[in-house]
């Protein structure tokens, strides 16, 4: 089972595609709670040059309401995040699956939000 849902928008920068991404999840409902540039912490940390590389929190405020009402401590795997990053020809995003990543934990009526929360991220996604 895949664990992220992807998309490559050519030719796009990584600044300019994180906007897109942004308002796209916006558009969706979701809010971007964290950011961190991992390729500005690698150089500030360790002194390592990488390409551009970002990781959006993204959440769904209703969605979130629901996950933690059907399991109190599922909070440990939220956000969703997406993550931004340079490659040839342009930057890919991905998102999450949290269908996926919430597989361990033994409640349906999770997976069924998950599920939702998924098809959000993927449309979301696909619209930046």
């Amino acid at each position: 089972m895949a664990y992220t849902h992807d998309r490559l928008m050519a030719d796009t920068g990584i600044d300019d595609a994180e906007a897109r991404v942004r308002a796209a999840l916006a558009d969706a409902g979701f809010g971007v709670l964290t950011e961190i540039d991992v390729k500005a912490t690698m150089k500030k940390k360790i002194d390592k040059d990488m390409d551009g590389y970002k990781i959006l929190g993204a959440c769904n405020p209703n969605m979130a309401w629901e996950a933690i009402g059907l399991e109190p401590r599922i909070g440990a795997m939220l956000p969703c995040n997406v993550i931004l990053r340079s490659v040839d020809g342009g930057t890919e995003v991905s998102a999450i699956d949290p269908a996926a990543s919430m597989q361990a934990v033994d409640n349906a009526e999770l997976h069924k939000v998950a599920g939702q929360v998924r098809d959000m991220l993927v449309r979301a996604v696909d619209a930046a």
